[in-house]
């Protein structure tokens, strides 16, 4: 964590754009208790991408912001799609019935969490048999 005379020197600006940078909601520095600012080497890497997208590419500000917040949706969204890969693989799918009767699926190797009716009915030795309901 830097303060903003250290970030600044590092991303190349003056102090007061990096205040102006995080009024626009471009940079969110991190604070302190005191309410100083406090820069990582993501928010200076930031900085240095708002540099380039205004200095070379003519970007307002405006659009910068956009921009920024067009990558981050694409990162998350290919987090999810990944997640959602992993979770649909053929060889990843194991599926078991819940407590209600409903299938759920679990990770491989962990079972669900019983219902106490079940583990009760269970305890006491009788058989529980499970239906698909009419479809």
């Amino acid at each position: 964590m830097f303060v903003i005379s250290v970030a600044a020197e590092l991303a190349g600006m003056h102090p007061q754009t990096l205040r102006q940078y995080d009024r626009l909601g471009l940079v969110s520095p991190g604070r302190t208790r005191g309410r100083g600012r406090r820069y990582s080497m993501r928010d200076i890497a930031t900085l240095r991408e708002v540099q380039r997208l205004s200095q070379d590419e003519g970007v307002n500000l405006a659009g910068i912001k956009r921009i920024l917040a067009l990558e981050a949706e694409v990162t998350r969204l290919t987090e999810q799609v990944d997640a959602l890969r992993a979770y649909v693989e053929p060889g990843r799918r194991v599926f078991t019935a819940g407590p209600s009767g409903d299938v759920v699926a679990v990770r491989r190797g962990q079972r669900p969490q019983r219902s106490m009716r079940f583990a009760e009915a269970e305890a006491r030795g009788a058989l529980v048999l499970w239906r698909p309901g009419p479809r």
